[in-house]
């Protein structure tokens, strides 16, 4: 970078590179494809897959550092000379007694370094004064001109420089007898790898970070009394900083702060006084001990009383040695001597205040040795988590802004605007050359001490892992035991923000690799190799004074220098950003440097590939002439690798073998020279189980391990022998060769290295003989195959060679897979890709022109043979008369077991394909075939479009075109009969069959129209036959009739084929005897399919087949059957229910049987119900009840009150009660209807059946009702009921209204029965829909006063014998068990009810029931009443007219129908009226209408 110019320009970026998963497999082989690219540039950067992400394997929280501390603009070189410049001018300065304050001149700190060097380039002090050059110096200082400033900096020369360049040039020095140190500079002993002496040095007892920020202070201006002091100051008017000397008003030092200082004062300064008054001369000493005070007080009055005829003339100045004009002679504070103040130079104008030293004590005092420069090492330990909160918010707080939104360009900018500035001073610190041995490293690590998972092994062991690469087969250092430091145990870097590593090269010049596990980038700039000389050049012209007091300067890692100026001075440099998950690799002796853009943590390690060693032995020779240490032994690791050549790489053999033989002539010619010398005792020693310090030449430090040359009375030490003269003075007698070979070995060694690295060159040869065959002869498959496989046991590199046979092996087995393919598909007659005859003849070709030897040619030419024979035969075939498709098939199928492709195949094909499509064709037009399809013509006509055309091809595919017209034509007409709406007679259809006899193909719309008119016949056949015959049919035989009339146009209606669906299932069941009553679960089921609309069929219920159906016999017998089944069952329910503990016992009995709801639950406590015939238990809720309210009367006459056994208290459940149970005079006329009809219906036996028996069961039971017992019983209740209705009562019955349930009941039971009996008598008006509302105003009332009548019930009214109670019971459960409504059922129940005492828990159960269902509907049923008013008239309208379109449609409907239909439509009719007789009311009595849906 220019000066003046802030503009940093970034150089040109290195190569990135971005191997794929095939390369990146090979690490060092890829790094050696890219070198010839990368090496260019010194450095490059390698980005692996995307899916490489290894783990960080670092512990963090065991993970403690102390990292160094770096001040960056004592990094750059031109900085710190210039730095270094300041120190001294202030160092000499402060000597005198004076504080250096830089001035500002334009607003800026003037470069006194910068000014000092323009000076001298110009010609000095002198002659820029006498050629008035002064604007000059400020225009190449880069100050405006026209301001004058070039006398303002001649000014701040004079007085600050100008003294000092004097001092240097050694003008003012005076020739004294002194002892400076020693001015050679012993050579820095580099001490590798070891963090205490690299880049680092202890802190100076002296820091001068605060003595340079004070010179950048300004000075507070000067007093009016300073300057009245000081005419100098007072006549130029300068109140700037800086010394104030020549006359310039040089500012001393307070007294308060010299008074810190150790300040020397002579030992004995003897004063001659006045003589005392014994005329005796006496002397006053000054001793060691007085104070600062003191020996100023002495000093000032040494050189003030310069008049006393006392002062001793033995002071003189040390350059005129005259003593005269004492009042100018100035006494050294540092030596004390005396000066004349004009003999100095430059001369001064007055004698100075304060501390003054002599040009011998101020050059004494620079001769001093400077201190290395390196870094500190901070103080405070750090873990990541504390470092990285630290150097975040360093950077967060330098540029104000979060530390991932700082561009990377402006941190470059800044770092090196910063390395650059003498003003500002940024300090940062950086965790540098951590040992990851101690503290773990960033990748994965295979040991004992802890278990890696399976992606952890992966990484472990990949060869990218720097704990792997340099010790990989490859690499050269895998053959060094000792675990070097930084070499083959990577380090471990955590920076922050601005922390740089500075410019250097590997040791060794080898190469290293650089990760970056995480964090914010680093940028890098690299230096080619081939310009590494060339930037060292540089760097010691720009900054020579850093190089004279450290000439290994740059081996130190401690210097920067900006790249602009390199590339200034014609050094290529180049840069790049190292992103997290990125490599960077640098090349043998490529210098790099960098900094970090912030928190960041990296891993790098170095590694030597096969084309280092030359590099390597440069650099020994390197390190000689800069006599530095090395790191390990060069000849050392080239012996140990060529002790055991058979173990390397091959390419690693052929560099050993070079460099071993470069080293075996060195040694041999050193050894002479030795034997010239006349040296001739010598010992083996074993140089590698040494200490390298104890092998080390004392002359240039280097590693020795072939020989030394060692003295027996300087038992200490050694020397290389390449300085045999600078071992010690002692006689060459004394003197002994100490070697690890003799010249005899290490030919040996060179042998067996020169065999392996030749092993190559006699293989190669080889191969080369056998593809060339240059002695005629071709080798063996097997041969080859050896061949190629001594390349990759002896790990051959891969070659233009290897690949050559690699080749050629690949074509040998293609064309052996292609021959045995050819030879085994001939044998085993397979299908395989067929090869063409060219094909063929280039693999004949082809197999020739291959330098291997392979019996498989003959079988080659045996089957080309083959191809030619039957090439002529099917030329022949083709230019006879058409052949039979026989013939031309076996052509073909010899063709095919050939395994080649002849031309004349296709040709045979094609004939093969027109014979056969005939054939086909012909076959099936002929009369006696069979008739294909439409489908499989037009297949045939669209194949015969696809063949090869020939006359005979073309004439049978325009007859088949013909053909399919005439059948297209003839299938539409029988498709518009099929789908036409009009009916067509049968003759017409004959007549379309008819025509359609003689076309040779299956039309399928006339067959479909042929197999209609054969059921059309049919049909009418069974219609006239049925019309004709004299029994009746079945229904089922006459719905089947009129569904085939249906399906063929000519059926009946769609009506009663509904009804019967909807109707027909259930009424078989109602009829039929339950047989399986026995069963409580079947019987249930049953109810539930019933609810659900799951119907059985007659068939299941009676266990007869359709067949049985239809006999009227097997009817009666299946029914009469069930009788007694259902008969047998209800007993055994009855025993099996009775068994059954109570719900309402207040201890019900622990029973394994329960009874069980139709909801599913058990029934339990007030409300439970049981069943009079099967004497099972139920919910009151989930179940139809009789109702004390509602309920008609069985007679005109109604009871009285009291006469309880006529209550309506009976309760069947819905599973006993399977219907509504008609009366039988009804089922009588329906019986009657069914005998008019002209078709037996399978349910009329069952009616028949059902009505016989409940015939049968009412004649027993009048036999029994007119027993004299049972008439005598009859006669007595009769007689008890008048006793009742003689009871005083109303003479009529009013109407029971509201009124009645608001009068309070308090005219005693008389009263009471009154009103109640009242309500019973006319429980029918209360339901008629003027007197419901009132009803169901008044039900809680009419309740409260049933439920105050129970206690005067009273039983049983009459005594039933045993044996006229049992014929009795016995009656009532047959009669329970019949779908029929008789009045001896009632008359038999009520003279039992009258038998036993009144069941007052079924009837307060019953009234309970019914109580809680008039309260649960009283809000219901008000707002029902409101709007059944309103829509009351419009109802009745509406179903007026309803009902009028409902028999208009039926009219419409049966007006064109034969009168066989409409019988059958009256049958219908009948059958739904008889079956909804039978139906169980869906709302008033269906438990589903109850509350308790939910549970089923």
């Amino acid at each position: 970078m220019e000066p003046g110019s802030d503009e940093f320009r970034p150089p040109p970026e290195c190569p990135v590179f971005e191997p794929s998963w095939a390369e990146f497999r090979d690490p060092l082989g890829y790094i050696a494809k890219i070198r010839p690219i990368a090496e260019k540039s010194g450095i490059c950067k390698i980005r692996p897959p995307a899916d490489w992400q290894p783990p960080f394997a670092v512990e963090v929280d065991n993970f403690r550092f102390t990292p160094r501390i770096q001040r960056l603009n004592e990094l750059e070189a031109q900085t710190r000379v210039k730095l270094n410049y300041l120190d001294q001018i202030a160092k000499f300065w402060e000597i005198q007694g004076s504080s250096l304050k830089i001035p500002n001149v334009e607003r800026r700190i003037l470069d006194l370094y910068s000014l000092s060097k323009i000076v001298m380039e110009e010609g000095g002090y002198e002659a820029i004064c006498k050629e008035r050059r002064w604007a000059r110096v400020a225009q190449r200082l880069h100050y405006p001109p026209g301001k004058n400033i070039g006398s303002l900096l001649r000014l701040h020369y004079e007085r600050i420089i100008y003294p000092y360049e004097m001092f240097q040039s050694g003008a003012n020095h005076v020739q004294c007898n002194t002892h400076p140190f020693d001015s050679e500079v012993k050579d820095k002993e580099y001490k590798p790898h070891s963090i205490p002496f690299r880049q680092s040095v202890q802190p100076s007892k002296f820091s001068s970070c605060s003595r340079r920020a004070k010179r950048l202070q300004p000075d507070p201006e000067p007093t009016e009394e300073d300057i009245e002091k000081n005419p100098e100051l007072k006549k130029l008017q300068i109140y700037g900083p800086g010394p104030k000397m020549m006359g310039l008003g040089l500012m001393a030092k307070d007294k308060d702060k010299t008074v810190s200082k150790k300040v020397t004062c002579p030992t004995t300064v003897t004063v001659k006084d006045k003589q005392s008054g014994d005329g005796k001369v006496s002397s006053t000493q000054l001793r060691p001990h007085l104070n600062l005070d003191s020996c100023i007080k002495m000093t000032m009055q040494l050189r003030k009383n310069h008049s006393n005829a006392q002062f001793v003339d033995c002071y003189a100045c040390q350059i005129c040695s005259r003593g005269d004009e004492d009042d100018k002679l100035l006494f050294c504070d540092g030596c004390g001597d005396y000066y004349h103040i004009f003999c100095l130079l430059p001369p001064l104008p007055e004698i100075p205040r304060g501390i003054w030293r002599c040009p011998k004590c101020i050059l004494a005092e620079f001769k001093r040795p400077p201190e290395a420069f390196g870094f500190e090492q901070a103080t405070q330990e750090y873990t990541l988590q504390s470092f990285g909160e630290m150097a975040d918010s360093f950077k967060a707080d330098y540029f104000s802004m979060p530390v991932h939104m700082v561009p990377t360009e402006l941190v470059e900018k800044e770092f090196w605007r910063l390395v650059s500035s003498i003003e500002e001073e940024v300090t940062v610190e950086y965790g540098a050359d951590i040992h990851s041995k101690e503290f773990g490293s960033g990748f994965p690590v295979s040991n004992s001490k802890q278990n890696l998972s399976p992606e952890e092994k992966e990484y472990a062991t990949s060869g990218w892992n720097l704990n792997v690469m340099p010790v990989l087969d490859q690499s050269v250092l895998c053959h060094i035991n000792a675990d070097i430091s930084g070499m083959k145990v990577p380090w471990l870097y955590v920076g922050m923000v601005f922390s740089a590593f500075c410019w250097h090269i590997e040791d060794h010049w080898s190469y290293s690799i650089n990760y970056l596990h995480w964090g914010e980038p680093k940028t890098w700039y690299g230096v080619p190799s081939l310009a590494a000389e060339h930037l060292e050049e540089v760097m010691k012209k720009l900054t020579p004074e850093l190089f004279d007091s450290q000439p290994d300067l740059l081996h130190q890692l401690v210097t920067l220098m900006n790249p602009n100026t390199l590339m200034s001075h014609g050094v290529p440099v180049v840069r790049t950003n190292q992103c997290a998950g990125e490599f960077v690799i640098t090349f043998p002796r490529a210098y790099h440097s960098g900094f970090n853009q912030g928190y960041n943590f990296a891993e790098a390690v170095n590694f030597c590939t096969a084309d280092w060693l030359p590099t390597g032995r440069q650099c020994i020779e390197h390190y000689r002439r800069l006599r530095r240490y090395c790191v390990f032994s060069h000849e050392e690791l080239i012996c140990k690798m060529a002790a055991f050549p058979e173990k390397l790489d091959l390419n690693l053999a052929v560099a050993v073998h070079k460099e071993m033989f470069i080293m075996v002539q060195e040694e041999r010619r050193l050894r002479k020279a030795l034997l010239e010398k006349g040296i001739t005792e010598a010992e083996r020693e074993a140089f590698e189980l040494l200490p390298d310090d104890e092998r080390q030449c004392l002359k240039c430090k280097t590693t020795c391990f072939l020989s030394a040359l060692a003295c027996y009375d300087c038992p200490d030490g050694l020397v290389c022998l390449s300085h045999i003269n600078d071992l010690c003075k002692c006689s060459s007698s004394r003197q002994y060769l100490r070697y690890r070979y003799t010249l005899d070995e290490l030919p040996t060694m060179l042998h067996k290295l020169k065999i392996r690295a030749e092993s190559f060159d006699t293989w190669a040869n080889k191969v080369r003989v056998a593809l060339e065959v240059e002695d005629g002869r071709k080798r063996s498959f097997e041969e080859l195959r050896a061949l190629e496989s001594e390349a990759r046991e002896r790990r051959f590199p891969n070659s233009e060679l290897l690949q050559r046979l690699k080749n050629c092996l690949s074509e040998v087995e293609a064309c052996i897979s292609q021959v045995l393919g050819l030879v085994s598909g001939q044998v085993a007659r397979v299908d395989t890709p067929h090869l063409t005859l060219t094909e063929l003849r280039v693999l004949l070709e082809q197999m020739g022109s291959l330098p291997c030897a392979m019996h498989q040619i003959g079988d080659v030419k045996d089957v080309l043979e083959q191809v030619e024979a039957y090439q002529a035969e099917a030329r022949e075939a083709l230019a006879s008369p058409p052949s039979s498709p026989g013939l031309l098939q076996s052509l073909l199928e010899r063709g095919k077991q050939l395994g080649v492709e002849v031309p004349e195949a296709h040709q045979l094909q094609q004939q093969m394909e027109q014979a056969q499509w005939l054939d086909e064709v012909k076959q099936a037009l002929a009369p006696s075939a069979h008739r294909g399809s439409l489908v499989i013509m037009q297949g045939l006509l669209v194949m015969g479009t696809k063949i090869t055309s020939s006359p005979a091809v073309d004439k049978a595919r325009a007859e088949l075109q013909e053909l399919l017209t005439i059948a297209e034509r003839w299938e539409e007409k029988a498709h518009f009969c099929l789908e036409a709406r009009q009916k067509h007679p049968p003759a017409t259809l004959e007549a379309i069959i008819h025509e359609t006899e003689n076309i040779p193909v299956h039309l399928p719309n006339i067959q479909a129209l042929k197999e209609a008119l054969t059921k059309a016949q049919a049909w009418i056949a069974d219609v006239d036959e049925i019309q004709n015959g004299d029994h009746y049919p079945c229904l089922d035989d006459l719905e089947g009739l009129v569904a085939v009339g249906r399906d063929e146009g000519e059926g009946v209606g769609g009506e009663g084929s509904l009804v019967i669906s909807s109707l027909s299932a259930f009424l078989p069941q109602v009829l039929c005897p339950c047989a399986d009553a026995g069963s409580d679960s079947t019987k249930r089921s049953r109810w539930m399919e019933r609810e659900l609309g799951l119907y059985q069929c007659d068939t299941e219920l009676l266990g007869l087949s359709a067949q049985d159906l239809r006999d009227p016999g097997s009817v009666i017998v299946a029914f009469k059957e069930g009788e007694q089944k259902e008969k047998e069952g209800i007993l055994q329910l009855r025993r099996i229910n009775s068994a059954k503990p109570s719900p309402l016992a207040p201890y019900p009995m622990a029973c394994s049987a329960t009874s069980i709801c139709v909801c599913g639950q058990v029934p339990a406590g007030v409300g439970a119900l049981q069943c009079d015939l099967c004497q099972d238990w139920f919910h009151g809720q989930c179940v139809s009840v009789p109702r004390l309210l509602s309920s008609p009367r069985p007679s005109l006459t109604s009871s009285p009150l009291l006469a309880w056994w006529e209550w309506d208290t009976k309760f069947l459940c819905p599973l006993c009660m399977r219907s509504r149970r008609p009366r039988l005079e009804t089922i009588l006329a329906l019986l009657v209807a069914l005998q008019r009809l002209p078709v037996r219906l399978p349910e009329g036996e069952a009616l028949q059946c059902l009505t016989e028996r409940a015939i049968g069961w009412q004649d027993r039971a009048r036999k029994a009702l007119a027993s004299e017992d049972v008439t005598t019983l009859l006669r007595q209740l009769a007689e008890f009921r008048q006793q009742l209705e003689a009871k005083p009562r109303p003479e009529e019955a009013p109407a029971y209204t509201s009124d009645i349930a608001c009068d309070p009941i308090r005219e005693g039971s008389g009263n009471t029965i009154s009103q109640v009996q009242g309500l019973l008598e006319n429980g029918d008006g209360l339901t008629s829909p003027e007197n419901k509302a009132s009803a169901k105003g008044s039900d809680n009332t009419d309740l409260e006063l049933l439920s105050s009548m129970l206690p005067q019930l009273t039983g049983p009214v009459l005594e039933l014998p045993e044996t006229t109670r049992v014929p009795l019971e016995e009656l009532m459960m047959e009669g329970d068990l019949l779908e029929v409504t008789l009045d001896e059922n009632h008359s038999i129940w009520q003279l039992l009810q009258a038998g036993q005492p009144p069941d007052l828990e079924r009837i307060h159960t019953l009234l309970e029931l019914e109580k809680l269902e008039h309260q649960g509907s009283r809000t219901r049923s008000r707002a029902m009443e409101r709007r059944r008013r309103r829509q009351k008239v419009d109802q009745g309208r509406k179903g007026e007219d309803l009902v009028q379109e409902e028999l208009q449609s039926k009219r419409a409907r049966s007006s064109g129908i034969k009168s066989a239909e409409g019988q059958g439509r009256e049958h219908l009719q009948e059958k739904a009226d008889r079956e909804n007789m039978f139906l169980t009311p869906s709302t008033n009595h269906s438990p589903f209408s109850k509350g308790n849906q939910n549970s089923l």
